[in-house]
Order: structure tokens, then sequence, then C-alpha cells
């Protein structure tokens, strides 16, 4: 399965990029390519997360999130258009100075239909300018 693995230093403590990630329904606030975005059936730490994103065409998919605050957040795939699976996470890690190592790493498997060049655009251009976005928002006042 298609997957990448990318970090990035985030001038933000780790509480405070915890709390930005699982902070779902503000995703389309910062993140482009989300269009609309819900959450359902939470249960403790574990909760599932619609999604509607806009990548080359629309796309609707349901993962369920499992927080660990404040040092993880993974995902499992439930159901969604085109794709098979997605299965990732993100770790925090204090990087000092009240900063965060972050490390966001995703598994991806769309159907037979889409073709290699999106799935590629997805982690070699998507993850990048995601990974940025979050951490603007993180270390916005």
């Amino acid at each position: 399965m298609p997957g990448a693995t990318r970090s990035i230093v985030i001038n933000a403590p780790v509480e405070k990029v915890f709390d930005t990630i699982i902070q779902y329904d503000k995703y389309a606030e910062f993140l482009s390519e989300v269009k609309e975005i819900r959450t359902s059936n939470r249960q403790g730490n574990e909760v599932n997360v619609h999604y509607k994103v806009d990548v080359v065409k629309t796309v609707k998919y349901t993962i369920r999130s499992k927080e660990e605050r404040p040092h993880r957040v993974s995902w499992t795939f439930v159901e969604g258009e085109f794709m098979k699976d997605n299965k990732g996470s993100w770790v925090l890690e204090p990087a000092g100075e009240g900063k965060t190592k972050a490390t966001y790493t995703v598994e991806m498997a769309l159907g037979a239909l889409v073709p290699k060049t999106i799935v590629n655009a997805l982690v070699d251009t998507s993850l990048p300018k995601m990974l940025e976005a979050f951490k603007r928002r993180a270390e916005a006042p």
C-alpha cells in the first residue's frame, strides 16, 4: 500500500499541536482541500471523522480516529469512495524550547480506477502543504 512519512518542527508545545490536530471541525478553515468535515460516534478517545475533500475530484471518506493525549493520534479506515484503505498517525515529541516534532505517517490504497499520478500527487505535493498548514495553525496566537 503506498505510504509516506514526513516530519516537521512546529514552534508550539505538544499540547497545543495535539489540540490543533483533534479540532477536526476546524480543518476546513486552514486546509483548502477539505470541503466538509464532521464527527460522529465519539466513544471516549475514539471518534469517526467524515471528510469531503477535493483532490483533483471530490472524494468522501470516513476514518476512525483514536486520540492518545498528548503524543499520538492514529486512524483506521471505515469507508469511502474511490478509497480502499487509509490508515496512519500523528506522533508528537517535545523538541525543546516549547517546540514539537510532529511526524505524520499515512498509508492509502485507492481504487483501481484512480491513476497512480493522483496517488503520487497526494503524497508528494499535498502532504508537505498540509504539514505547513498545520504548522501555521498551531503556531498562531
